[in-house]
């Protein structure tokens, strides 16, 4: 059963607890995935009491982890903004057309410096070629440095897009053969169909992302390598404009509640179960969470915080 809570005073307790010492906690988490839904409205997500397009999420996936009905982009609600923010913990104004690199490392590069393990040991998997920008940074000392593999688009950057089937047919190939203990795995096409004004087919293809995600997720709780050992992240780089703002679901990138308000769910060994919370939390809570799970130095510079209220208490 889904229990509803706050979870401020546990957030409270534990956020003490950490910020007295407890800094080497080992966790039961050893891989992160955080997949990508692209460009949905909340109002078509979590925020339809029906479900009726995300279905396995909450049918078939919410009672395993947390779900958040008060979760943002609080940074550029644009798709290179968005997973930058993702990878970086710093909500930055970037070019959304794949021009220039974040300003600060990534998620992956932290981690690849951290643990010495090979560039297939963290991967960016994106159905956008764009993406390819959150394997680099522009930071002088960390440029070129510590890369991840990529997997974007139809052949690498500037090859163009993909369908997302072809995106999840390779992340679960490069599950099976590379075991990358930390990934990014991004779904286009409901933002695709939304810029193409097809509301039809903006709402088939987050019903099918929700079945790619699924399908993912249960080849993480039952695969040998991952099972009882990896964490999962769902969500969204940015919404939409709701109906009545501007031309509506067609487009996204301003302040509007629309474009800010986004779908979050969290799976893991070392997370609670069954539970829905409107706890506030934003994109740039992600890789401070993800890097305390795998124990390694995060960029001091991200202005994210440790989701606390996700992690079953310790005796």
């Amino acid at each position: 059963m889904i229990k509803y809570t706050l979870g401020a005073f546990f957030t409270l307790y534990i956020a003490l607890a950490w910020s007295n010492g407890d800094t080497q906690t080992k966790y039961k988490t050893e891989n992160v995935i955080i997949m990508i839904m692209d460009g949905p409205r909340y109002s078509e997500t979590w925020g339809d009491s029906t479900h009726q397009h995300i279905p396995h999420m909450a049918n078939d996936m919410a009672e395993h982890g947390v779900v958040y009905t008060n979760f943002r982009n609080n940074g550029p609600t644009y798709t290179c903004s968005g997973h930058t923010a993702i990878a970086t913990g710093v909500y930055q104004r970037i070019d959304n057309t794949g021009k220039k690199y974040p300003k600060n490392p990534t998620i992956f590069q932290y981690f690849l410096k951290a643990t010495g393990k090979s560039r297939k040991a963290a991967y960016v998997i994106a159905s956008k070629d764009k993406l390819a920008i959150l394997t680099d940074t522009k930071k002088r000392k960390w440029r070129e440095q510590y890369r991840p593999y990529s997997d974007c688009g139809v052949n690498g950057f500037r090859t163009g897009y993909r369908s997302d089937l072809e995106t999840y047919k390779s992340s679960l190939e490069i599950l099976k053969k590379d075991k990358p203990n930390l990934v990014l795995i991004n779904f286009r096409q409901p933002d695709s169909w939304g810029h193409a004004a097809n509301y039809e087919r903006y709402l088939s293809s987050m019903k099918k992302t929700d079945e790619y995600i699924y399908k993912i997720f249960e080849f993480i709780r039952i695969d040998p390598y991952y099972r009882g050992k990896t964490t999962i992240f769902v969500t969204n780089d940015h919404g939409r404009h709701l109906d009545g703002h501007k031309d509506g679901f067609v487009s996204h990138g301003d302040n509007c509640e629309g474009c800010r308000k986004i779908n979050c769910f969290a799976y893991g060994p070392d997370f609670k179960k069954g539970i829905i919370t409107d706890e506030a939390r934003e994109l740039i809570d992600i890789p401070i969470t993800t890097a305390k799970l795998l124990n390694i130095e995060f960029n001091k510079k991200a202005k994210g915080q440790l989701m606390t209220e996700l992690f079953v208490e310790t005796k």
